[in-house]
C-alpha cells in the first residue's frame, strides 16, 4: 500500500498511512487557498503543531464528525476537551507509537495562543516515523534553530518546511534548514496565502535544488505525492 502526502494549502497537510487517514493543522474555514470544505474531510487523526487559529483551524468540527483522536500538547488539548473532543497528549521531545508509526514531537520558535487568547502551551513541529521506517518531519510554524541538524541525523525522508516569512522562518533561512536537515524531499509550506507571507517558490526551489541533494517538490493545494523513496 503507498502512503501519501497531501498539501491543502497554508500549512494544511494529509498523510495517507497504512489505510488511516491524518490531517495536520487543518485550516479550511476562511483559508484562501483551500480548495475544499471542512466538512468534506475525513480524518482518523488530528495533529495540531499550536493554537493559532490559522493552525487550529477546524480541528473541532473535523474531529467531532469523525471522532478524530487530535495528538496536540496537553493545553490545547484541555482546551478541545473542554469542547468534546478526545486526544492524546505528547509534549516536546516526547513520542509514541501510533497505529499509523512512531510520532515525536519536536521544537518550533513561535507562538501559541488559543482562540480567545488562552494559553496554548509550547508550539511544536512531528517526526513521524511510519511503520514502513519512512521519516517525514513537519515543522509547523517555526523560525530557524540549529537543533534542526538533530532531527536531519535522523535521517529525513521529506520535510514539510514554511518558506514564507514574516511569521516563520523566510526563504534564505529556510534553505538554511534544508542545509541542516538534508531531507531527500523537502515541500514548501505556509506560503502565498495572504501578501504578507508572498514568496517565489519556484526561486526557491532552484536555489535549494542547486544548493543541496534535496528535491523540492511544490504542491497546490489538493495535489498529493506518493511517499515511495
Amino acid at each position: 500500500m503507498t502512503n501519501r502526502f497531501i498539501y491543502y494549502g497554508h500549512s494544511s497537510l494529509g498523510l495517507e498511512i497504512g489505510g488511516l487517514k491524518l490531517l495536520v493543522d487543518p485550516f479550511f474555514t476562511g483559508n484562501p487557498k483551500a480548495k475544499v470544505g471542512a466538512s468534506e474531510l475525513k480524518a482518523d487523526y488530528i495533529l495540531v503543531t499550536h493554537g493559532h487559529g490559522d493552525h487550529i483551524g477546524d480541528t473541532v468540527e473535523i474531529a467531532r464528525r469523525n471522532k478524530s483522536t487530535v495528538v496536540a500538547i496537553p493545553e490545547i488539548l484541555q482546551y478541545l476537551e473542554s469542547k468534546g473532543i478526545k486526544g492524546h497528549p505528547l509534549q516536546l521531545g516526547g513520542g509514541y507509537h501510533f497505529a499509523f508509526g512512531y510520532l515525536k514531537m519536536t521544537l518550533a520558535l513561535h507562538s501559541s495562543p488559543l482562540p480567545g487568547g488562552g494559553y496554548g502551551g509550547n508550539p511544536a513541529g512531528f517526526l513521524l516515523t511510519t511503520l514502513e521506517g519512512q521519516k517525514i518531519y513537519m515543522a509547523g510554524d517555526t523560525g530557524l534553530f540549529y537543533d534542526m541538524k538533530l532531527i536531519g541525523e535522523e535521517g529525513i525522508s521529506l520535510a514539510a518546511l514554511p518558506i514564507g516569512d514574516n511569521y516563520t522562518m523566510g526563504p534564505d533561512d529556510a534553505l538554511r534548514a534544508v542545509k541542516l536537515i538534508q531531507p531527500k524531499v523537502v515541500v514548501p509550506i505556509h506560503y502565498n496565502t495572504f501578501d504578507l507571507i508572498r514568496q517565489d517558490v519556484g526561486a526557491w526551489k532552484r536555489r535549494v535544488e542547486a544548493e543541496t541533494s534535496a528535491k523540492v517538490v511544490v504542491l497546490n493545494p489538493g495535489e498529493t505525492f506518493s511517499l515511495e523513496f
